[in-house]
């Protein structure tokens, strides 16, 4: 099935840099770009830190408590003694708790601003890029970037980096108390460190590029889905299920073999770490109590000893767990810094901008040549020059393939022509500002796009500040208020996922109501009559009568029959113009349109 082929195509293509997973981030470095979005709240980040600050020192000081309890309390036999470690230990616990709570909460709470405001930058940036990003980025593999690789970041940015930082700021305070403990012992822990870093950095590296191929796995199975489950129709058409089933099975294995090679890696890095910490805490337990069975030192500086210890151990084990979720969180940084690095080709000019506002509503297409960025040896348009006049309608005609739709592209300055200029109003459109280029244009097309919202929402697009009564207004004028009306709650029904609920000419006339509401001056119909029935032909013919009256109208016309009577019917095929006239001189003289005319004709008698 051809829908299968795409979609297994487009999960391996979907992240075109995947096959170099290490190009951009060979270290955690990449984190440093999260600094722009945590900067705004540096406040909130300061008192976490003094929180940790705070904690971090009376936990250090528990290990002085313990000290006093062994030399103290027990030593001495003394009740008193006893009863006032007791009453330190507590009180530190106390205030470690309370310190804890806002450390947690002040960290988690950035860590859910941070994440909402990049996902929310992420999808601000994608909006504006050019449509050829699409051809080469998968929907699928951009979705994933906006939620799974966001809400990964949360929760690093929310907890495993405060964790990170706690366990690093425990881990040099436990060393300077062993140090004030005891040297010799401390060295005999300091020996350990080197037997320690050696497997964080090898099997660190093999984590960090498993778990970029580990999120863009699970962005291709992401696409695959989608795909498979918006083509559903389709797919059950052809009975294909099982064979959908199992090559979307392959798809998940493949993200699960990664997955289980990260995980692997990183079990391998902790354990190891365990193994050769607990080791070097045995040794100085060893050399420590020969210590104090030789009345070399006390018990008690023994027992604060291996509590620092103990914490120099745990904080280094923390560590190393964490860098693996640091080391996912530097993957997800760097495929969202991927996106918000990309730039649009089509933008305005920083100098010299015109405005579109007063603009006459003509249109002209000088000497055009372009070529599709996915196509660059094909002319989707070569040499073009044509004019649309104010106020009249322009039909394009021609074969699949003549270059139609790629003139609305040019239109709406999608894409720019590699040769030639596309003018508004006598003035290049590369010199407008593309948003206020568009708003003088409404497209309808022949498949219109509808929202998973209420019909009030989808007509509203034309015109967002647009009241009740002149969306309602819209629709009368659309033929489409009759319809409406009989849905189970009118304009507020909801119409499902790309307006499933509503039959094609229904869709149709929703979008033309929407384009009456925006009052475009220019107005391209991608003909949207080509696949209704006569009753819907009808009502959508008498909605489009209406929404071009005194516009500027581009109609690509697949019924000859319906552009009859347009002002200008320009001939094209594979990208060039053949010929321009009405009706009866075309007739006359382009053999094209008198062929196009004859087997149109002939299909439909």
């Amino acid at each position: 099935m051809q829908m299968q082929t795409q979609t297994n195509n487009h999960a391996h293509n979907a992240n075109p840099n995947s096959a170099q997973p290490e190009k951009k981030a060979k270290n955690l470095r990449i984190l440093f770009e999260l600094t722009a979005f945590i900067r705004p709240y540096k406040v909130k980040v300061a008192a976490a830190l003094l929180a940790l600050i705070f904690t971090a020192s009376l936990t250090l000081s528990v290990g002085y408590g313990v000290r006093i309890l062994i030399d103290e309390g027990f030593a001495q036999q003394s009740q008193q003694e006893l009863g006032n470690a007791i009453q330190f230990i507590l009180m530190v616990t106390l205030l470690i708790s309370i310190g804890t709570f806002f450390r947690f909460y002040l960290v988690s709470s950035v860590g859910e601003r941070v994440s909402a405001d990049i996902r929310l930058a992420v999808f601000n940036h994608v909006i504006t890029l050019h449509p050829s990003y699409f051809e080469t980025n998968g929907s699928g593999d951009i979705m994933s970037r906006i939620t799974t690789d966001t809400t990964l970041l949360q929760s690093i940015i929310g907890s495993s980096f405060s964790m990170a930082m706690r366990s690093a700021l425990m881990c040099v305070g436990a060393i300077i108390m062993l140090f004030a403990t005891n040297i010799k012992l401390t060295l005999i822990v300091l020996a350990s460190v080197p037997f320690i870093l050696v497997p964080i950095l090898i099997y660190g590296r093999r984590v960090r590029a498993l778990s970029r191929q580990s999120q863009d796995s699970m962005a291709d199975v992401g696409s695959y889905a989608g795909e498979a489950i918006e083509q559903i129709k389709t797919v059950q058409s052809y009975s294909n299920e099982a064979q959908e089933s199992a090559l979307f099975s392959k798809e998940v294995e493949k993200a699960f073999e990664v997955g289980r090679q990260r995980v692997k890696q990183r079990a391998i890095l902790i354990s190891g770490v365990i193994v050769i910490v607990f080791s070097a805490i045995a040794g100085m337990l060893w050399v420590g109590g020969s210590d104090v069975i030789n009345g070399v030192m006390s018990a008690g500086d023994l027992a604060a000893f291996v509590f620092y210890a103990i914490m120099v151990a745990s904080s280094l084990a923390t560590i190393s767990e964490v860098l693996g979720e640091l080391q996912r969180a530097a993957g997800a940084t760097e495929r969202l810094i991927e996106i918000l690095q990309v730039k649009s080709h089509i933008t305005a000019p920083s100098q010299d901008l015109a405005s579109a506002n007063g603009l006459s509503a003509e249109v002209a297409f000088k000497n055009v040549t372009f070529h599709y960025p996915s196509k660059p040896d094909i002319a989707a348009t070569e040499q073009l020059t044509l004019k649309a006049d104010k106020g009249k309608v322009l039909a394009l005609v021609g074969p699949s393939g003549a270059g139609k739709t790629t003139l609305f592209e040019l239109l709406q300055r999608f894409y720019d022509p590699q040769i030639g200029e596309v003018s508004l109003g006598g003035v290049n459109i590369r010199q407008l500002e593309p948003a206020s280029l568009r708003q003088h244009m409404a497209l309808v097309p022949q498949h219109p796009a509808l929202f998973s919202s209420d019909v009030f929402h989808n007509i509203r697009y034309g015109n967002p500040d647009a009241s009740d009564e002149q969306v309602i207004e819209a629709a009368k004028k659309a033929h489409a208020h009759e319809f409406i009306s009989q849905l189970p709650q009118g304009y507020n029904s909801f119409l499902g996922e790309r307006g499933v609920r509503l039959s094609g000419g229904q869709r149709q006339r929703i979008a033309i109501a929407r384009a009456i509401l925006k009052n475009p001056s220019i107005l391209l119909l991608d003909e949207a009559t080509s696949a209704l029935d006569s009753e819907s032909e009808h009502h959508v013919q008498q909605a489009l009568q209406e929404l071009m009256n005194n516009r500027t109208t581009l109609i690509i016309a697949h019924r000859l029959s319906t552009i009859q009577h347009a002002d200008k019917i320009a001939v094209m095929d594979q990208g060039r113009l053949i010929d321009v006239g009405d009706h009866q001189s075309l007739l006359q003289s382009c053999p094209l349109y008198q062929r196009l005319v004859e087997l149109q004709f002939k299909h439909n008698s």
